[in-house]
């Protein structure tokens, strides 16, 4: 004879999706915050380029010429540094029972892994979506 099962003990199996969209809801602090440094900061270079693309677009004569391209390499270089320097600052290592906190390069790596598909993200937004709606 087999006990009786608790229908309350059984544990449902959760699809695919719905693991993927918890997952999702409950992001870890660290990784939450690396990504929203990087993303602040390209969006806010991303504008910036749009702007300037945009003022060349339309026959503004700006000091320097046409350096679009010079400025999306520093765009993504700032990205990356600042992201990087960001989490390294706002991301800890575990503590766990002491009371020092301890930083290492694993939280900067942590950042500029997290930069990478922030700035390509957002630029691709910026260049293809953004700058031919504005023209």
């Amino acid at each position: 004879m087999s006990d009786p099962v608790d229908p309350r003990s059984v544990v449902r199996r959760r699809g695919f999706i719905e693991v993927r969209w918890r997952q999702f809801r409950n992001a870890p602090r660290p990784v939450v915050r690396a990504v929203l440094s990087s993303l602040v900061v390209a969006i806010v270079l991303g504008v910036v380029y749009l702007a300037y693309d945009v003022a060349l677009r339309r026959g503004a004569v700006l000091p320097g010429g046409d350096l679009r391209t010079l400025y999306l390499v520093l765009d993504i270089v700032t990205v990356l540094i600042v992201g990087s320097v960001v989490t390294w600052l706002v991301v800890p290592q575990p503590r766990g029972s002491g009371v020092s906190t301890t930083r290492s390069p694993w939280s900067a790596a942590l950042g500029f892994f997290a930069a990478v598909p922030v700035c390509y993200l957002v630029l691709v937004v910026v260049a293809q979506v953004l700058a031919p709606l504005l023209g």
